[in-house]
């Protein structure tokens, strides 16, 4: 079957009160999706976000951003007032200001914890019962960053976990599935770390050995130093990777789709020594492979996962896609990358298997526009010719690769909303190893037109990726 669908972060949603949030503009965006006969909307990490405000660098992987708490939600609940929000946080459509969020949106719900009864409510006591094997941890983790009472934090989780099963539910109901984002590392600074030191690699005081990042290349001199800690796969596997099975079981509660984010780092991952500031010392080490999925298809059964292979590809990963079955990423703006000549081979649509999902870029991509405007004269030139562009105009070429992405013959098609929409850089959701200006786009409500509306519909239709294609 083939299928299409919109990347398009919580975050980036339009509304009041400074980020996009589980609101009245969420559950506009799957009505949407559903009248321009998508079968996808594709979200990042849904994870309180820690330093540099990355999805990725999250403070747990099994707990919910409370930024993503609607206010009116709890408004309508009796829980707040609309002065209040409104005093709180003046409703800028603007960029995220999470120096100004995290100043007000925490006092905001904490007012809505006092006033709560969650601890009298069934619902909520049998959340905490259910959940202790992270929320406990994940609460006395933030009890020591902030300051503040545990109960607020599994409040805050409680009414997180409420809110997104609400906006899930209305989404499948209308069609519409999930896919949702997983990092394969955790951050140092995060509940994971904090209460569980056995499932990583630890010298004898305790302290890391070593942090995951990814080698130099054409890309980078120096590479790229990520500072997650790597995982002690020997402990995981004598525990038939219990900690990961947990963590799967989490995601199947959140979403419909699972993608993995650097699913090459099973196979083997780059170990670069603590303390390093390039990544040009590190090494490669031999991941779990196949005997992870293996344990978590006799707990779950087959799990629709996305595997993430983009970067550095061996045989070994390629090798490792193929066992499990998983769908791996194409990537258009790959595909005509004069640095990597060969490895853009496989980028192209005419090498594709049927058993892909096909991307315009991804969040850690410029824009089509943008990349248009900054690739290489001799990379324009490729690109035009490729798609037989005779005008030049910078729209055109990004409209011809949303055709082509629709048209391959890949079983799934997911592009970011920015592509639709042609916008430049501005619109880039992440800039990967610069620090400061990512994951702050948002997107305004006047940009969801009849005509944007109209042009997603036809596109899809005529590729056979809608309801009835």
């Amino acid at each position: 079957m083939r299928t299409s669908g919109v990347l398009f972060p919580v975050f980036s949603l339009p509304g009041k009160y400074g980020i996009g949030c589980f609101s009245k503009e969420a559950y506009a965006f799957v009505d949407f999706l559903k009248e321009t006969e998508q079968t996808y909307w594709q979200i990042l990490p849904l994870g309180p976000t820690g330093y540099g405000d990355s999805p990725y660098q999250s403070f747990s992987t099994f707990a919910g951003n409370p930024y993503f708490i609607s206010p009116e939600k709890l408004t309508e609940d009796g829980l707040l007032t609309e002065e209040e929000c409104e005093a709180a946080d003046p409703g800028s459509d603007e960029l995220i200001d999470y120096g100004r969020l995290y100043a007000t949106r925490l006092e905001l719900l904490h007012k809505a914890f006092e006033r709560s009864s969650h601890d009298r409510e069934p619902a909520f006591l049998s959340f905490c019962e259910e959940n202790s094997f992270w929320l406990e941890g994940y609460a006395d983790f933030m009890v020591k960053k902030e300051g503040r009472e545990g109960a607020f934090y599994r409040f805050l989780q409680f009414e997180f976990l409420k809110q997104w099963k609400a906006l899930k539910a209305y989404a499948n109901g209308q069609g519409i599935r999930i896919i949702g984002d997983i990092p394969i590392y955790v951050s140092e600074d995060s509940a994971d770390f904090t209460s569980h030191p056995e499932l990583f690699q630890l010298d004898e005081n305790g302290r890391l050995k070593s942090i995951a990042g990814v080698p130099p290349d054409g890309f980078s001199s120096d590479g790229q130093v990520w500072g997650n800690p790597l995982y002690d796969w020997e402990y995981h596997k004598k525990t038939d990777y219990a900690w990961w099975l947990k963590r799967i079981e989490k995601c199947l509660e959140l979403y419909d789709v699972i993608r993995i984010d650097h699913f090459r780092g099973f196979d083997e991952y780059f170990a670069i020594p603590y303390g390093d500031k390039t990544a040009k010392n590190g090494h490669w080490e031999k991941g779990p492979g196949i005997r992870l999925f293996k344990a978590v298809e006799r707990r779950f059964g087959k799990v629709p996962i996305i595997a993430e292979d983009l970067g550095y590809v061996t045989d070994g990963v390629r090798q490792l896609v193929r066992e499990t079955g998983f769908p791996n990423m194409k990537v258009l703006e790959f595909a005509f990358d004069s640095r990597d000549s060969s490895g853009a081979m496989e980028y192209l649509p005419y090498r594709y298997d049927r058993n892909c999902v096909v991307y315009s870029g991804t969040h850690d991509n410029e824009t089509l526009r943008g990349w248009i405007d900054s690739i290489l004269p001799e990379e324009r030139e490729k690109v035009e010719r490729y798609l037989d562009v005779r005008t030049g105009d910078p729209l055109e070429i990004v409209d011809k690769l949303l055709i082509l992405a629709h048209a391959s013959v890949a079983d799934t098609c997911i592009l970011p909303i920015q592509d639709y929409l042609g916008l430049d850089n501005r619109a880039r959701i992440n800039h990967p190893s610069v620090l400061g200006g990512n994951w702050s786009w948002r997107m305004k409500k006047e940009a969801f037109t009849e005509e944007l509306k109209a042009r997603i519909k036809s596109m899809t239709i005529l590729y056979g990726r809608g309801y009835y294609g």
